[in-house]
């Protein structure tokens, strides 16, 4: 109910950006809201929770590609006793990772995410199969409802619906923006679908004991579970440098300097090093993932969203029952914004 109580709201303050855009053609991404809503220091507010959420989604990817790949090859090791396992297939991601990242131009990369976007499908359907034909279903420890664990749940659901920051470029290129709100609507319900078969397979397969990546629970000599792993491990090969272009082409754009291809190449060899050394500190996948949807994508995809809206379009002298609706939307999100981040940076302060 939760899954898509979030899918409802974050797709509304979706259409709210919508109608900003409507209001203001001079609007081209999502940090121009922040600029044209609150000048120069909502400009910047805003770009720079972009760019935080940009770098620990590419921090997540690393963490992912260690555990996976520890996990389908057990043993493995570069050099004793530090880098066994998990650390060792983060930095052997990274040295994979490299090449992609020193590209300066997107076109070949934006084939290989097309790819990495089917990957979820490719995920799923391999979790099914393992559910209804290999017969790996867990009977045991199974809670109806955890509700010391809402706030950790919203917090993920909120990454899952945070796609507000590519709206507006998505918006602006299209031929035919009549049919923007059935696409925003069958986006919304497509992901909340397969994030909800998702969930309910791991429930019913794994119970209490279903981790945060689901992967982990496979039996790693199964084709069905093999499949499901590699499908994992392709999306941060296919999306990282997508992620990280953002920052880099920010940071070249700050400090002229860093556009030469020297220190180009070394920006870019930094920020890779860098998200490496905070995914061996910090390697707790779940809790980072909770802390990025109730921080960052908590605020892009429903505080934001409302703020721009009734500060653009003067929403405050529209329909009392909108008004009402946002500021109950507001509320929620401050909510989820301050509970989960609590209890997330508490999970990983116990964790270390």
């Amino acid at each position: 109910m939760l899954l898509f109580v979030m899918a409802s709201v974050s797709c509304y303050t979706m259409f709210l950006l919508k109608r900003c855009m409507d209001t203001n053609p001079r609007i081209h991404s999502y940090s121009d809201f922040g600029k044209f809503a609150f000048c120069r220091r909502g400009w910047m507010t805003t770009s720079v929770v972009l760019y935080l959420g940009c770098y620990l989604l590419a921090t997540e990817f690393m963490i992912l590609e260690g555990d996976n790949l520890a996990k389908l090859f057990p043993g493995f090791e570069i050099s004793k006793p530090m880098l066994e396992g998990r650390k060792a297939f983060v930095i052997v991601s990274a040295i994979a990772i490299f090449p992609t990242v020193w590209l300066r131009g997107l076109g070949p990369l934006a084939y290989i995410a097309v790819a990495g976007d089917l990957t979820p499908i490719l995920l799923l359907s391999a979790i099914l199969w393992l559910a209804f034909f290999d017969g790996i279903v867990f009977h045991q420890g199974r809670k109806f409802a955890n509700l010391k664990g809402m706030p950790t749940a919203a917090s993920i659901y909120a990454t899952c619906f945070s796609a507000h920051a590519t709206f507006p470029l998505v918006y602006s290129t299209m031929k035919d923006r009549k049919k923007s709100s059935s696409m925003l609507v069958i986006s919304f319900a497509t992901v909340a679908v397969i994030c909800g078969a998702m969930a309910l397979s791991g429930y019913l397969m794994f119970g209490d004991q279903v981790k945060a990546q689901i992967t982990l629970n496979l039996p790693p000599k199964n084709i069905s579970s093999a499949i499901a792993i590699y499908a994992s491990i392709a999306t941060p090969f296919a999306k990282y440098a997508l992620v990280v272009t953002p920052i880099v082409i920010a940071i070249e754009e700050a400090t002229p300097l860093c556009k030469h291809r020297p220190m180009s190449l070394l920006i870019r060899t930094l920020l890779v090093v860098s998200t490496v050394i905070v995914a061996l500190t910090f390697p707790f996948f779940g809790y980072l993932l909770a802390l990025i949807g109730s921080s960052i994508s908590c605020t892009v995809s429903l505080l934001l969203p409302c703020l721009f809206y009734l500060k653009i379009t003067n929403g405050l002298k529209g329909f009392r029952a909108e008004v009402v609706l946002i500021s109950g939307i507001l509320g929620m999100g401050l909510c989820i914004a301050v509970s989960g981040t609590y209890i997330s940076m508490k999970r990983i302060v116990q964790s270390l």
